[in-house]
C-alpha cells in the first residue's frame, strides 16, 4: 500500500498565533517565509486547507515560482457544509490546476453547483452523522488517487483535526518576531487533552533562520 506523508505547515507569531482576534493576519511571517512556502507547494501532489481558510484569504493556492513549476500541485478544501463561494480565486482558477473539494455532503445540488465549475466533490464523511469530513477518509482517497505528498496549510481546526488522528508527519513551522497576545488565533485549534501523557510527542530535526523569521522542522515520534 503506498504510503501517504502529511507536512502541515504552521506560520505563526513567536507566541503560536496566526491572526489577530479580528482575523487580520496578513502578513505574519516575511516575504522570504511566503516565497519558501511556494517551493514547498511546488514539491507536493496536494496542498489542502480547510474552509475557514479559503473563507477567510481567498487563496489560489498554487505554487508562484520563478520560472513557473511544470506542474502545480492539486488543490483540496475541507469544507464539510459546501459553503465555498463559487466565484472563489479555487474555482475560477481551474485552468491552473485540479480542484477538489473533501466534503461530508458530496451529493445534491450543492455539489452539483461546485461539479459544474470543474472542481470534483469527495465524500469524506466520518459516518458519524457529525457532518465533519474525516482525515483518515480523506487520506484514503488521496492514497487511492496516487497523491503521496501532502502539504496541509491549516487552518487551526483542520490541524487539529489531523493531528489527533495521528496524519500529520511532519511539521514545519515559521514563526515570525512578533508577538500577538492571548487573544489571538492559535495556529492548531483544541486538542481536548486531559493528560499530558497523552500529548502528540516530536522531535526538532532542524532551525534555519529565512530573512527575520525562524523555521522550524519537526518530525512525528511514533507511540510504541
Amino acid at each position: 500500500m503506498m504510503t501517504v506523508e502529511v507536512t502541515l505547515k504552521l506560520a505563526s507569531s513567536m507566541d503560536g498565533k496566526i491572526a489577530l482576534s479580528n482575523g487580520d493576519s496578513q502578513w505574519i511571517t516575511s516575504s522570504e517565509s511566503r516565497s519558501r512556502v511556494h517551493h514547498m507547494r511546488a514539491n507536493a501532489d496536494a496542498v489542502f486547507v480547510g474552509i475557514g481558510t479559503v473563507m477567510a484569504d481567498d487563496p489560489l493556492l498554487t505554487a508562484r515560482l520563478v520560472p513557473m513549476p511544470d506542474r502545480q500541485p492539486v488543490r483540496i478544501v475541507a469544507d464539510s457544509r459546501l459553503r465555498i463561494d463559487r466565484d472563489s480565486r479555487l474555482l475560477r482558477s481551474i485552468s491552473s490546476g485540479r480542484v477538489i473539494v473533501a466534503t461530508a455532503v458530496a451529493d445534491g445540488m450543492e455539489a452539483d453547483s461546485i461539479k459544474a465549475t470543474g472542481a470534483e466533490v469527495w465524500d469524506c464523511g466520518d459516518g458519524a452523522g457529525t457532518a465533519s469530513v474525516s482525515p483518515a477518509r480523506l487520506i484514503a482517497h488521496c492514497r487511492a488517487e496516487g497523491l503521496s505528498k501532502i502539504f496541509l496549510e491549516g487552518g487551526g481546526k483542520l490541524a487539529a483535526s489531523f493531528i489527533l488522528a495521528g496524519l500529520v508527519d511532519r511539521i514545519e513551522w515559521f514563526r515570525a518576531p512578533l508577538m500577538i497576545g492571548g487573544d489571538g488565533q492559535s495556529a492548531i485549534a483544541a486538542l481536548g487533552l486531559q493528560h499530558l501523557s497523552s500529548a502528540p510527542k516530536w522531535q526538532a530535526v532542524s532551525t534555519e533562520r529565512i530573512g527575520p523569521d525562524l523555521l522550524e522542522t519537526y518530525i512525528r515520534l511514533k507511540s510504541v
